[in-house]
């Protein structure tokens, strides 16, 4: 995420290619789309029926149906206008997922890692676009902001399902990157009993968890459900931590068939660390630590409640409104800034000491009717947020360290800090939005327009000035639908997006837009869907770091791709996820520095991922085998916009082994990163970020 300008310095930032030829993406389009529309079936055309809520038919399956993410609303994936995956729990739990990035590593259009043991936040970037460094996340459809260095991390087992939506999409979600963003859907009770508790083990690893839900009442008007989870870890380099004590509940009321109220409690902490870098060209071990244990940490604690109201009046006409409170504190402590050359030059210390607390609401009025021939949906929504963070950070100096035999000083350290940023900023956003959805023979159309009024207000105490910044922003999208056959859809889109810097250092909003086709395909009768889609994506106005310390707007980012998605449930034995992203991304303008032409730093040109999943079947006392193996490719990137220095591509393998002790009860095996490959995700201004090693976990379940 981006960073405040000198404490960047060191450590990792948190924020000449010509343009190909488009040609190249059109006839990768074409032979994608040709041989799907040839082998769709001829058969007569059905209009699907529209549903106010997400069925739970994803269940044990790695292929979603349906999203909300593209509309805000219930929508079959073929009937959206726009390119989006659904990482179901089943998947989730299939690849023994342990963050954020590693859920949806394996998405199109998706990079993540890309700071390797910078273990701070949950980085990403969707369309060759980061999101880390706008702050962007989303919760059950409602914005999870913060701002400087002050950001929570997701907890995967707290997700039923993440979709990641790909496009400009500020008219239903405002501040947002114009690559699109992700959306974590929480776990909510069912009307069902079920439950789980485990147990994994691995080198430097224990965890716990438990997910249960019952009915409290025989006609399921009141159910119930409880997550949690306890892990004591660490990372695969020295003097590190993953620690984590997550609880979250969850209470439904059904009082009648129309009518339904969820509340969700959320309590999370982590105590972590801030990562690791190594100065380049050194031959230093990758898991060498060159900071100081004792001044090493990045803990957090988050509450949050939440509200989800849904209410059906009838004839057509239904409202649905989601709020949610949080609160969040951080501890963050950094020493870094090793010189290899000299153990006596001094280190640099960081460290900031925050609170944040945060309100969203989103409420929505829903109408479905029929317009002459064409079926209507039309959407009416208000949502407000507000963030505000009270963040003091602090710079200073601690005595150097043999790169080569690094002896901490520990307790004896004289660690000499000053305060260096003392600040409040607060910022209030309020919009009113619109969306039309007309569906008729063949035909989608979905067409949008939101208005947003952004305040933005800082007070900053070191320097006794404040400053406060209003402006509105309207933005929309049209998409179009067209159904060849009922399982196979081509559409196209124009979307524009607009956002925010976090730390406000543009004089104005970023804004994007979008061009898109794209295809999708669910062959009937099979549990598959497969999709293409080819965009073309312009953002201008964005803040960059041109050094450690020196930030300003660019003119213009463009980037034009590819993407290809496969996920597919072929047998009750047999499961395939496959991915291909191709991003010809460039800076456009660029004044400056002369970086015209230049692909942006750490964004890769190829990205490929395959995981396939077989099962063979019990016999006789032995239960059901599962074996599971993934493969990661990841193109390389350039370390600056400056596209001076180049890291390699890297391939990465994961495995899985799976056995049914009994019916209820599962033993399986994760490996990421099999063959511990020494890979450089990116280097920032002489220091080497390296991707995490070999990681084995064992895990014992039982189900009901």
């Amino acid at each position: 995420m981006t960073s405040s300008p000198t404490a960047r310095t060191g450590a990792a930032p948190r924020c000449a290619r010509p343009r190909s030829n488009t040609r190249f993406l059109l006839l990768a389009g074409t032979a994608v789309l040709l041989p799907l529309a040839a082998a769709a079936q001829e058969t007569p055309y059905e209009l699907r029926p529209i549903q106010l809520g997400i069925a739970d038919n994803d269940a044990g399956t790695t292929v979603a149906q349906q999203t909300t993410a593209s509309t805000k609303t219930s929508t079959d994936i073929l009937d959206t206008p726009a390119s989006v995956s659904v990482v179901t729990s089943a998947e989730i739990a299939k690849r023994g997922a342990q963050n954020l990035e590693q859920v949806i590593g394996y998405t199109a259009g998706v990079s993540v890692n890309e700071w390797g043991g910078d273990d701070r936040y949950d980085g990403f970037r969707i369309r060759g676009f980061d999101l880390t460094a706008l702050g962007l996340l989303y919760r059950d459809g409602l914005p999870q902001r913060g701002a400087g260095w002050t950001f929570a991390r997701r907890e995967p087992y707290g997700m039923e399902r993440v979709e990641v939506l790909k496009g400009a999409n500020s008219s239903l979600f405002g501040l947002s990157a114009p690559g699109g963003l992700v959306n974590a859907v929480s776990k909510t009770p069912k009307d069902n009993r079920f439950g789980e508790v485990y147990s994994t083990l691995g080198a430097d690893h224990a965890e716990l968890g438990f997910d249960i839900g019952d009915k409290l009442t025989e006609d399921s008007t009141l159910t119930y459900r409880l997550t949690g989870k306890w892990q004591d870890s660490e990372y695969s380099y020295d003097h590190s931590n993953d620690d984590r004590a997550y609880l979250q509940g969850g209470l439904t009321w059904r009082p009648t068939e129309a009518t339904t109220l969820t509340f969700l409690a959320e309590y999370n902490k982590r105590d972590g660390v801030p990562g690791n870098g190594i100065p380049s060209g050194y031959g230093i071990d990758r898991d060498t630590f060159l900071g100081e244990p004792e001044f090493n940490e990045m803990n957090s604690v988050e509450r949050s409640v939440a509200l989800q109201f849904s209410h059906d009046f009838g004839g057509g006409l239904s409202l649905r409104s989601n709020a949610r409170y949080s609160l969040f504190d951080l501890d963050y402590e950094q020493v870094y800034g090793a010189d290899p050359t000299d153990p006596t030059a001094a280190r640099s210390a960081f460290a900031v000491y925050s609170d944040s607390e945060q309100f969203a609401m989103d409420t929505a009025l829903q109408f479905d009717t029929m317009l002459g021939g064409a079926q209507s949906r039309t959407l009416l929504g208000v949502e407000y947020s507000r963030v505000s963070v009270d963040e003091d950070d602090y710079f200073g100096t601690v005595d150097g360290i043999d790169v080569n035999d690094p002896d901490y000083c520990d307790s004896a350290c004289t660690i000499s800090l000053i305060p260096y940023y003392d600040w409040t900023p607060e910022q209030t956003n309020s919009a009113l939005y619109l969306q039309e959805e007309l569906t008729w023979d063949r035909w989608v159309a979905t067409a949008g327009l939101r208005k947003d009024w952004i305040d933005f207000d800082v007070e900053n105490h070191l320097a006794g000035t404040s400053t406060e910044e209003s402006y509105a922003h309207v933005s929309g999208r049209f998409g179009l639908t067209y159904k060849i056959t009922p399982e196979l859809a081509v559409y196209g889109n124009y979307s524009e997006s607009f956002s925010q810097d976090v730390w406000g250092l543009g004089d104005e909003p970023t804004e994007g837009t979008q061009y898109e086709v794209g295809m999708k395909y669910r062959p009937a009768g099979t549990n598959a869907l497969f999709t293409a889609a080819l965009f073309d994506l312009t953002q201008t106005n964005v803040s960059t770091a041109v050094s450690p310390t020196t930030y300003r707007q660019i003119g213009e980012i463009g980037v034009r791709g590819l993407e290809l998605e496969a996920k597919l449930d072929v047998s009750e034995r047999f499961g395939l996820l496959a991915s291909y992203s191709y991003w010809d991304a460039e800076i456009r303008e660029d004044g400056i520095t002369g970086n015209e032409g230049n692909r942006p730093a750490r964004t890769p040109e190829h990205l490929a991922s395959i995981w396939a999943d077989y099962t063979i079947p019990g016999a006789g006392a032995r239960g059901d085998i599962d074996l599971g193996a993934g493969i990661r490719y990841v193109g390389s990137t350039w370390g600056d916009d400056a596209n001076t220095v180049e890291n390699d591509a890297y391939t990465l393998v994961d495995a899985s082994v799976g056995y049914a002790l009994t019916d209820d009860l599962d033993l399986n095996l994760n490996v990421s990163n099999l063959f511990d490959e020494d890979y450089v995700t990116t280097t920032y201004y002489g220091t080497d970020y390296y991707g995490d090693g070999r990681t084995v976990t064992a895990t014992l379940k039982y189900s009901w």
